[in-house]
């Protein structure tokens, strides 16, 4: 359905404005650019039917490389060879006119990809009860919440029946029942034989919905492989250990702890740690540790997993405790333990000692986002006193390939006679 041979797009980056106009002027074709490659040298062949996620960090090339195949874009050197129809959404509001209502929108959209008038007469009422956003589909389009603009803008996308779907991210905005609506739509149009190819930070949706990842770094396409592969080598890609170069066992970061590299320093935290306490001992690093002994805020639901907290105490205390809790995103306490609950306490640590304490657990919270605080604290004279406590210190991204109902699953094994 799509085959890309050596896809390059180049920007010419300028350090001020005035310097374009310069080098367009200069006599001597001086360069008073940089080039930067937003793609280079990608190659990618998408068969019929096949699923396929695009992964990456920021700035990796994922967008640039799905405008390039719908034609948003035009690329610098290189092939693209599409063969079906394509519908894509690529970004919000993308295709679609402000000042026009939202069924003028659907018309303008229909148009856009070939169909007459009459064609399009079929396919409204389809469209409106997937979007059902009511009578907002007579009112301008500048008028819609986010989510209003990403259901209209899903439901077009979708119910004009493509051969190839492209969806860019565009999901994140509209609410989880609609996401859940979405979904449903991909598995259906993926048994009608449609291509669909889309970008997605949620790492469970690609482990869940894919046949095949791309995971793409710094304009390249880095490797390709079913999802569980791919989303392995993105973890690397996210603590910055990743390099053509490197080989696996240069990955452990643990092994680089102990040389003065922090733990933290390899995750990604929360920038407005709410921190706290009397500071008589502090927390002085912190992981997470997923099952290949990688540090990273991604873990695989129902896979074995550690918290690990060094701590410098400035002080004598007696009978420390160390505390991790997971939160959702609302602040509310999920699970949590400390060492008093699991009866492993530490009676005394001295001044100018360093303790480090490992929780080891499975990951049984279902897929998607939650925080981490960690705690330090411990009684005296009766009295309850906070050390150091770091309040959503880093988020954890539970990647599943499976959700049931509530935070965490229970692993029902179902029979049936």
């Amino acid at each position: 359905m799509i085959e890309i041979h050596d896809l390059v797009k180049t920007y010419k980056i300028y350090d001020k404005p005035i310097d374009r106009l310069k080098e367009s002027l200069s006599l001597t074709h001086k360069q008073y650019s940089r080039e930067f490659h937003a793609l280079n040298g990608v190659n990618l062949t998408v068969k019929k039917g096949e699923n396929i996620g695009i992964i990456g960090t920021n700035g990796a090339g994922k967008s640039t490389l799905l405008k390039i195949i719908t034609g948003v874009l035009s690329p610098t050197s290189g092939s693209v060879t599409v063969n079906g129809k394509i519908s894509a959404l690529l970004e919000l509001g993308a295709g679609f006119n402000p000042e026009y209502t939202g069924l003028e929108n659907i018309y303008l959209n229909g148009t856009m990809m070939g169909y007459t008038r009459e064609e399009v007469d079929v396919k409204v009422e389809g469209i409106l009860q997937f979007a059902d956003i009511g009578d907002f589909i007579y009112q301008p389009v500048k008028t819609y919440s986010s989510g209003m603009f990403a259901r209209l803008a899903f439901a077009v996308a979708i119910n004009v029946e493509p051969e190839i779907l492209i969806v860019d991210e565009a999901l994140s905005v509209g609410d989880v029942f609609f996401q859940a609506k979405c979904y449903k739509k991909f598995e259906e149009l993926k048994e009608k034989g449609t291509t669909i190819l889309f970008v997605s930070h949620a790492l469970g949706t690609i482990a869940k919905y894919c046949d095949r990842a791309i995971l793409m770094s710094k304009g390249k396409k880095l490797s390709e492989g079913s999802p569980k592969e791919m989303i392995d080598l993105y973890k690397k890609v996210l603590v910055k250990q990743e390099s053509e170069q490197k080989k696996e066992e240069d990955f452990n970061v643990l092994s680089k702890t102990e040389n003065g590299v922090r733990w933290k320093d390899s995750m990604t935290l929360n920038p407005q740690i709410n921190a706290y306490g009397n500071l008589l001992a502090e927390i002085i690093d912190f992981a997470i540790i997923d099952d290949k002994e990688q540090i990273t805020n991604n873990i695989c639901k129902g896979s074995l997993f550690k918290i690990k907290l060094r701590a410098k105490f400035y002080a004598t205390i007696i009978d420390p405790i160390f505390a991790f809790t997971i939160l959702n995103l609302q602040g509310i306490d999920i699970t949590g333990t400390n060492t008093m609950y699991e009866n492993t306490g530490i009676l005394e640590v001295k001044s100018g000692e360093e303790k480090i304490v490992t929780f080891t657990q499975f990951m049984n919270l279902q897929g998607g986002e939650y925080l981490l605080s960690l705690g330090l604290t411990g009684y005296k004279d009766g009295k309850f006193i906070v050390y150091h406590r770091l309040y959503e210190a880093c988020n954890i991204i539970v990647v599943s390939e499976k959700n049931t109902v509530g935070f965490y699953d229970m692993n029902s094994i179902v029979g049936l006679e």
